[in-house]
């Protein structure tokens, strides 16, 4: 089977009109998350604190370089991931659209290198 990351990816704000439809989605990302645990698909998961929390390292030139907040310039960042294993890519992409259901946001489905 092949690892795939089941990246969410969030367009500003969190997509939630009130802290009801949080706790709703919170309850179907639980969901979904024990279904990839019965399923055997299940390898690791996580939601991350926002990009504004990050620290880049730049350990590329003749010193390391850190810089608060996220590498790249974008509206869009990272909020979670999965991390699963599947048949193949047919099957991840089932996965992910139920992920973004869950969560109600995009979620973006790339195999791991060397899988």
């Amino acid at each position: 089977m092949t690892q795939y990351l089941l990246a969410v990816m969030m367009d500003g704000a969190l997509p939630y009109a009130n802290e009801e439809e949080e706790q709703a989605s919170g309850k179907e990302i639980d969901a979904f998350n024990a279904e990839l645990q019965a399923s055997g698909s299940w390898v690791f998961a996580g939601g991350l604190h926002p990009a504004d929390t990050a620290t880049t390292v730049d350990a590329t030139g003749a010193e390391v370089v850190t810089t608060d907040g996220p590498f790249a310039e974008s509206k869009e960042q990272i909020a979670g991931f999965w991390i699963v294993e599947a048949p193949d890519l047919d099957a991840a992409l089932a996965m992910a659209a139920k992920g973004s259901a869950a969560c109600r946001m995009a979620v973006e489905v790339r195999p791991f290198d060397g899988a």
